[in-house]
């Protein structure tokens, strides 16, 4: 069972994403909250996934990210967000978020988006995806983006590949035939190699250099 946290200063979206993904029997909405109360909800309920909105007026959604990501075995988290050009997905970034979803996503695509992310995957909304890439690298990465891709290995760039498609280490360990242990280590390199922090990162200068749609 997948659990997960919604945390929104709007009811009607908590309830809306609440009601989406109890209709499925393998995700369980443990808790939804507004931003003030999210770190003692997330604390009490241990969830796997956590939707996080970033623009609240209670506590911004960036203090919860980098907090979260201080703590021990964190739980994924993907941004919500209504995309009009929010200048803190750079910030969102850099600070560890596994990904970006709409807030009108399709609620038949939304199970699968959040297994994906309990696997460890990457999650960008397609709608989203070249917002994302477009500002994420004008607001400060077109360091990382000049990034010599042609350091990598065969198989470096083969899992690079399937972590821009989305895939957990799991996926992609089976998929190319290697050990989740060996998976991981190729990550590393590939994103010590890249100069980026993170997947998401990863997965967007990929996208950017054409190695997936």
């Amino acid at each position: 069972m997948i659990r997960v946290v919604v945390v929104d200063d709007e009811a009607l979206v908590r309830s809306g994403f609440e009601l989406i993904l109890r209709t499925v029997d393998d995700i369980d909405v443990v808790a939804t909250a507004s931003g003030g109360q999210a770190l003692d909800r997330i604390a009490q309920h241990t969830p796997d996934v956590v939707l996080l909105d970033l623009r609240m007026p209670d506590v911004d959604g960036l203090t919860i990210l980098r907090e979260l990501r201080r703590r021990p075995n964190p739980p994924a988290v993907a941004i919500l967000t209504t995309f009009d050009s929010d200048k803190h997905v750079a910030a969102a970034l850099g600070a560890g978020a596994a990904g970006f979803l709409l807030k009108d996503t399709d609620p038949h695509q939304l199970p699968h988006l959040i297994r994906t992310l309990a696997k460890g995957g990457v999650v960008l909304s397609p709608a989203v995806t070249r917002t994302v890439i477009n500002g994420y690298l004008d607001g400060g990465a077109r360091k990382a983006a000049a990034a010599p891709l042609r350091l990598l290995s065969e198989r470096e760039r083969a899992v690079l590949t399937l972590v821009a498609e989305g895939l957990s280490n799991g996926d992609i360990g089976g998929r190319l035939h290697l050990s989740v242990g060996t998976v991981k280590d190729e990550v590393s390199a590939i994103l010590a190699k890249l100069g980026v922090g993170n997947r998401v990162q990863a997965a967007l200068l990929a996208q950017r250099a054409g190695l997936v749609d």
